[in-house]
């Protein structure tokens, strides 16, 4: 297994692909790094020459925040938000969804299990 950024990707899959296993590459950020390094994002990972990996390796270490960086950038973002009672802060801090969606009826993952309410009636009293 190949070893980029502290992540093992996967041998047996594309590259262009394996790439997108590591936190902070997406399908189009690969195929970018592929395109400039003028690698086939077709070739699976075992067939590439150390040569070519190392040239991946670098330049995602040299320009791309990936992985823990990532996280801890992402991390340090929100608690701004939260501690200077943005909007977007207090939603996070509620465990709301932050962009704009409804929360009527959807967001259950966010909200939680559904709990049933009572109508407010309390039940009459047999004498």
């Amino acid at each position: 297994m190949a070893r980029i950024a502290g992540v093992n990707i996967p041998d047996n899959k594309r590259v262009a692909i394996s790439l997108t296993y590591i936190y902070g590459i997406g399908r189009s950020l690969a195929d970018t790094i592929l395109n400039d390094l003028k690698i086939n994002p077709d070739q699976r990972v075992k067939d590439m020459p150390e040569s070519e990996l190392n040239a991946v390796r670098d330049r995602i270490e040299k320009d791309a925040r990936v992985e823990g960086d990532l996280r801890r950038v992402i991390s340090q973002d929100i608690k701004i938000l939260k501690e200077i009672n943005s909007f977007r802060g207090s939603r996070h801090k509620n465990n709301l969804p932050v962009r704009g969606q409804r929360t009527k009826t959807n967001a259950r993952a966010k909200r939680g299990k559904r709990v049933t309410m009572g109508s407010g009636r309390t039940k009459l009293q047999k004498t």
